[in-house]
């Protein structure tokens, strides 16, 4: 599978499902994480949300998408928090569902997660083991 492949489910799929831990109990929940074109996945998030929490005490996540052909791919990385405006905007302009949850990318109560991808690995149906994909 190549690069290219990967991006195309994780943007075919929209929806994620980021893990987090706390303590030695993982967490998953499904998100929209954005990926630039610079390999980042920018989160928003909302300023009661635990993920936050999480994410101050333990930086290391995991993403899984999986797009409508049953193709998945799984991105590990490490999260920190952001007040970065101009990436914000980026997630606001791109995830439209955000405009019910947020004002704008100035909102008080809107947090940014900022995920800088440290592996990647995919399998399709027809593949008999998963792929490490080069960044």
């Amino acid at each position: 599978m190549t690069k290219d492949e990967a991006i195309d489910i994780i943007r075919d799929a929209g929806f994620g499902f980021l893990a987090t831990a706390e303590g030695d109990q993982p967490h998953v929940r499904p998100m929209m994480p954005y990926l630039t074109d610079d390999g980042e996945l920018l989160l928003a998030l909302l300023g009661r949300s635990r993920t936050i929490s999480q994410l101050k005490s333990n930086q290391q996540v995991e993403v899984c998408y999986v797009d409508r052909k049953m193709w998945y791919c799984r991105v590990t990385g490490t999260a920190k928090i952001s007040s970065d405006l101009a990436k914000k905007q980026v997630v606001f302009e791109n995830v439209p569902m955000l405009r019910q949850y947020f004002a704008g990318a100035e909102d008080p109560n809107y947090h940014l997660a900022v995920i800088t991808i440290k592996s990647i690995e995919a399998m399709t149906p027809h593949s008999r083991l998963p792929e490490q994909i080069a960044l």
